[in-house]
């Protein structure tokens, strides 16, 4: 498997993280992928996902599936 280029992705994290940076970052500004890594150790490897399975993750947690 190839691993995409991540290097021009842009993180952001929740607004609602707490002060500890105790949150995880994510970049959606790439083409069909959505980065995800820990803020505490952001050169640490990051997961990726495609966007519809990144959307079905976010519906469950709103939805109290996850």
């Amino acid at each position: 498997m190839i691993s995409p280029d991540l290097s021009s992705a842009t993180f952001r994290k929740s607004t609602l993280s707490g002060p500890n940076n105790d949150c995880v970052e994510v970049a959606t500004n790439l083409p069909g992928i959505i980065a995800v890594r820990d803020s505490k150790n952001p050169s640490s490897p990051m997961l990726t996902f495609t966007p519809a399975a990144w959307s079905n993750f976010l519906t469950g947690i709103r939805n109290g599936e996850i």
